[in-house]
């Protein structure tokens, strides 16, 4: 639909801070926009500790999610707390897609390979597990790293794939999965 109104050619996204890398030395190492994005990733990820650790809301929206009868008995209201929480994931994803959208060109298919990605991250370190989806991301990014950089990236996606398949087969829940299946 994008595409029918804004058309389909790829369009530069202006970069609020120089990608001019800083250099120690004779090393290049980030660029201030780097740091940026860096300093504001951080600030949500502690933002959102903070929210589901230390305020009602967070608890209640964590109680919705794992113990939905519960909550609802105990009088919460859940779809106004999954409502929230769904709010919330939009605004995270439109954050990272402001923060990636500058490195590539706008598109109405830029963020599709990203988000498949990162879901792809999420259910290598457990769908349940916050530090779980940020080790998958760690590790999914260095197998990248390395198979763009042996293989070329033509085989990045192949990549994803098996290293997917592979976790899958070994845990079904992901690496860091809390819950653990019930045997019947």
């Amino acid at each position: 639909m994008l595409g029918i109104v804004y058309g389909v050619d790829q369009r530069p996204f202006p970069v609020p801070f120089s990608q001019t890398p800083f250099t120690i030395g004779s090393y290049s190492v980030f660029s201030p926009f780097t740091l940026f994005t860096f300093i504001v990733v951080a600030a949500i990820v502690i933002g959102i500790a903070i929210l589901f650790t230390r305020t009602s809301i967070g608890l209640r929206m964590r109680a919705a999610a794992f113990a939905p009868e519960t909550s609802r008995l105990l009088g919460g209201e859940r779809f106004a707390v999954l409502t929230l929480g769904w709010a919330l994931a939009s605004v995270v994803g439109a954050i990272a897609s402001l923060l990636i959208i500058p490195t590539a060109f706008l598109q109405p298919n830029a963020m599709d390979l990203v988000f498949v990605t990162a879901f792809t991250a999420a259910v290598i370190g457990g769908l349940d597990s916050p530090v779980g989806a940020v080790v998958g991301g760690l590790a999914l990014g260095l197998v990248l790293s390395y198979t763009s950089g042996y293989w070329g990236s033509n085989v990045t996606s192949l990549a994803v794939l098996v290293m997917l398949v592979v976790v899958l087969l070994l845990r079904p829940g992901g690496l860091f999965t809390m819950r653990q299946a019930r045997r019947v």
